[in-house]
């Protein structure tokens, strides 16, 4: 699984002129599933997103996580992040995750964020979504559970 993290001001997610989620302070995560992914992606990305610690102490560090600030969480599932362009001009997405297993993958990330004691916001699985980001710092992190980068 990937994840692109980014610590926002604010975030929401739109379907058919409907907001379906929103937050303010927290992370938005766009969330992409592989076909080899298991339960275990799922729980790693779920710990280490939980635990990141990229918001600002008292003394200007990355020091604090989204749970030590009582941020939220808008998740958003999106398969592009395992397009590959190395190769021509028109990504191959020939290792997502086929919608029924990336949708199961998806939802247990989101349960596990719940389970750490956040509150989680969302998307529409497979929805066509309009996404609203206000990137704070700008800081934006990159995950791969299985840590290729």
């Amino acid at each position: 699984m990937r994840a692109v993290v980014q610590r926002v001001q604010k975030a929401d997610v739109t379907v058919e002129d409907k907001v379906t989620g929103a937050i303010e302070r927290g992370l938005m995560v766009l969330l992409g599933v592989e076909d080899e992914d298991e339960e275990k992606d799922a729980v790693y990305l779920a710990d280490k997103i939980a635990g990141l610690r990229i918001f600002e102490d008292e003394e200007g560090k990355m020091n604090l996580s989204v749970k030590d600030v009582n941020g939220d969480i808008l998740a958003v599932s999106q398969f592009t992040l395992f397009g590959d362009c190395r190769k021509g001009k028109r990504p191959s997405f020939i290792k997502a995750a086929r919608p029924e297993k990336a949708n199961l993958l998806y939802r247990k990330f989101v349960s596990l964020c719940q389970e750490n004691g956040l509150h989680v916001e969302e998307g529409i699985f497979q929805a066509e979504m309009l996404v609203r980001i206000y990137n704070d710092g700008p800081v934006t992190i990159l995950i791969d559970s299985k840590k290729l980068f």
